[in-house]
């Protein structure tokens, strides 16, 4: 899942489909299953004999991935794979996983449309809402309680490492002196006030803010480290790997990641560059515009 609101056509689709290259009969998984776009996919290229596998956190996108995957298997009828769906993060994968039993695996990172689009969740400050950025809304500390509880130094440092604000001292100054924060609307509107647009940028001012408190509260860069940790004892050789990031820390995870694990005879990459959305498809989804692919073939050997 990931910084796309718009996501009801899933990015990078067709180029995710290449390269995994699904076939009949093979077993694969969607770690971020998140609206179903690209679960769909998978499941009409599997055939009777294969099976789909799909990790989300967070339960309301599980539900709708549920209801349309469902009306999938009933139009697709005898022809339909088997389908798991699993309501845990997907740094979960290695414990309801089987070694050496996938075909192929997927994860489209950060947030979904149903997360991003919705205000009640409180991703966004585009419309006003409480601020609770969980994946999970059923445990975990919400951002109100990181902006309201952490000291202006651990703000100024998460707000720095997972946000790449470089004014992240003033933005922390700034949140303690206008404290208590409830909605994404007076954040932003503290942050803003506190470090206007900087010269050539186009983005809010507080975007950076937001984005270090998701990653903070859903510890999203650990997510992705254990999926990558976990990935080469799962897939076959021969499988697949693809992964699409919408930032530089998640995108540089999967690059250092991969890159280790080609230096190990682990991995044979796939993309000696990132793959990006074409201009067509940024003309339909503007949100497309940062997706980054990266995929890579397991290889029959390891370090």
């Amino acid at each position: 899942m990931t910084q796309a609101g718009e996501r009801h056509v899933p990015v990078l689709f067709k180029e995710v489909m290449d390269f995994l290259r699904v076939r009949p009969g093979g077993t694969y998984v969607d770690c971020t299953v998140g609206l179903g776009g690209h679960a769909e996919g998978m499941m009409r290229r599997l055939g009777p004999a294969g099976w789909l596998i799909g990790f989300d956190r967070d339960p309301e996108a599980l539900a709708l991935a549920r209801e349309r995957l469902e009306r999938v298997a009933v139009e697709l009828g005898n022809e339909a794979p088997g389908v798991t769906l699993i309501g845990e993060a997907f740094s979960s994968i290695g414990q309801r996983v089987q070694a050496a039993s996938l075909d192929g695996m997927m994860a489209d990172l950060g947030v979904s449309s149903l997360q991003f689009d919705e205000a009640r969740r409180g991703f966004s400050f585009q419309a006003d809402g409480p601020l609770d950025m969980r994946m999970d809304t059923r445990s975990g500390p919400t951002a109100e309680q990181v902006v309201n509880e952490a000291s202006e130094r651990e703000l100024a440092d998460l707000i720095y490492e997972y946000g790449e604000e470089r004014r992240s001292r003033t933005v922390a100054r700034a949140i303690v002196r206008g404290r208590p924060v409830t909605t994404t609307a007076q954040l932003a509107r503290i942050v803003a006030s506190a470090v206007p647009p900087m010269k050539g940028h186009r983005i809010h001012p507080a975007t950076r803010t937001f984005q270090a408190l998701r990653i903070h509260v859903n510890r999203e860069l650990d997510e992705i480290r254990a999926l990558f940790e976990a990935a080469p004892q799962l897939l076959k050789p021969s499988a697949r790997l693809a992964v699409i990031s919408f930032h530089s820390l998640e995108d540089r995870i999967a690059k250092d990641s991969l890159r280790g694990g080609a230096a190990k005879g682990i991995w044979t990459i796939l993309t000696r560059k990132p793959v990006k959305a074409s201009e067509e498809e940024v003309e339909e989804n503007t949100r497309s515009r940062s997706a980054k692919l990266r995929a890579a073939e397991r290889t029959g050997t390891s370090e």
